[in-house]
């Protein structure tokens, strides 16, 4: 699918979310106010997807509201809240996935970025993930960045934009 397309799909599955609660009657209700089928295999997946994440997220804000974890640095060390927050979130408490490493961005429903550490080296890693159990997992399907790494593929990015945009924009 065309990430114009995804982005149209997600906007509806969300909002039917809302008045929905199995993946069938959202996936039902967006093709119908999309005006399109998606019932095709790769489709279902992606309404999958956009559905999984959405109950991921509703389960992990029951949770802080149940723990009372829902106030930023509540219950944390002073080092974790300070390591948050030079990560420049705005005074938005930071996510972190199951392995305890903290969750940078969301690139889609499941690809993140987050930064780890492995052997003292801290990692940014982009990496798809999958759900087992309840759990979100990173798969092989990815890249960990030392900081060194990192910092050079960042120097890098005006190259790969300028390259991108002579081979006829972003699509």
């Amino acid at each position: 699918m065309e990430e114009e397309m995804k982005k149209k799909v997600e906007a509806a599955v969300l909002h039917i979310l809302r008045e929905s609660f199995t993946e069938g009657k959202v996936r039902a209700a967006a093709a119908e106010r999309l005006g399109f089928d998606l019932s095709a295999p790769d489709r279902k997946l992606f309404v999958r997807g956009v559905f999984e994440g959405y109950l991921r997220s509703l389960h992990s804000q029951e949770e802080e509201d149940q723990d009372g974890t829902g106030v930023e640095g509540k219950d944390e060390p002073e080092e974790k809240q300070d390591e948050e927050e030079k990560g420049g979130g705005g005074g938005r408490k930071r996510e972190r996935d199951d392995a305890g490493d903290l969750i940078l961005c969301r690139l889609a429903t499941n690809r993140r970025v987050t930064l780890s550490e492995f052997r003292g080296k801290k990692l940014v890693s982009i990496r798809e993930s999958y759900l087992k159990d309840g759990k979100e997992l990173p798969t092989s399907k990815g890249i960990s960045l030392t900081a060194e790494q990192w910092e050079a593929f960042r120097n890098a990015v005006p190259a790969i934009e300028d390259a991108i945009n002579k081979l006829g924009g972003s699509e």
